[in-house]
């Protein structure tokens, strides 16, 4: 629920019991103010997250979701230069701190199948952001849930579902008639190799589905489809749906 407020007056909107309404802030309006050249954005904030009461002392997720505690947006680049707010990029990766008791799919009760503790890698745009306990957490259904993190290295990560892990295939440096690309004009390719698949979707009676798609494979896909990543030596990831890959090239 929001607070909206016009210089000295507000208008607050009621909120469910527990949860602090989020703030948007609007600079006073006056006669002055009204023409562009005048006018003043200085007073506007927006708070995204829904912040839990300190007398909330636990967050229990219902079903197949997951609560993750998201991991602190770098502030500084690996060289040490201090980034502004609107170079820092989202972060797509946290601790698992709750689950739910899973689902039933057909007459099978399928258990979430991942632990608290485990370090994760989500789509980008899922879930509902809380802030709880002073810090900011993701509460988002474990299909949100692209893979487990076993190293700090996005080539090593565990795909989960019908999730594939893709080392991508590096830009061409010139055309068919040898002239040289400049980083502007190389096209992104959407070409790499299947690196890690997870275990498959679930059927209607919660039986796990073999992905077509295996480790070693050159496929062709999507060119706007999954998440883009970066391994510590510079090398592309990209992580997706076996859905989103087109084609097998030998």
């Amino acid at each position: 629920m929001a607070s909206i407020r016009f210089g000295a007056s507000s208008a607050t909107l009621s909120s469910f019991e527990g949860l602090r309404p989020s703030e948007i802030r609007v600079a006073s309006l006056s006669p002055s103010s009204v023409g562009l050249a005048k006018r003043s954005f200085r007073g506007l904030a927006v708070r995204a997250a829904t912040v839990v009461a300190p007398k909330y002392t636990s967050v229990k997720p219902l079903g197949d979701r997951v609560l993750v505690k998201i991991k602190a947006v770098e502030e500084k680049t690996v060289g040490g230069i201090l980034l502004p707010s609107t170079a820092q990029t989202k972060p797509q990766g946290g601790e698992v701190v709750a689950v739910g008791e899973g689902r039933t799919v057909g007459k099978n009760k399928i258990e979430v199948g991942i632990q608290a503790g485990a370090q994760v890698v989500y789509s980008k745009y899922a879930g509902t952001e809380i802030e709880f306990n002073g810090t900011n957490h993701l509460l988002l259904k474990e299909d949100d849930i692209v893979g487990i993190l076993e190293t700090d290295e996005i080539k090593d990560l565990k795909p989960l579902n019908d999730r594939v892990l893709i080392k991508v295939a590096q830009a061409e440096e010139k055309t068919a008639g040898g002239l040289l690309l400049t980083e502007a004009t190389k096209e992104k390719p959407s070409i790499g190799t299947v690196v890690a698949v997870g275990p498959g979707p679930l059927d209607e009676e919660g039986s796990r589905k073999p992905l077509s798609v295996t480790p070693g494979n050159t496929v062709l896909y999507s060119k706007y489809a999954g998440n883009d990543f970066k391994g510590s030596d510079g090398t592309e990831y990209i992580t997706l749906r076996a859905s989103d890959v087109m084609a097998v090239l030998s």
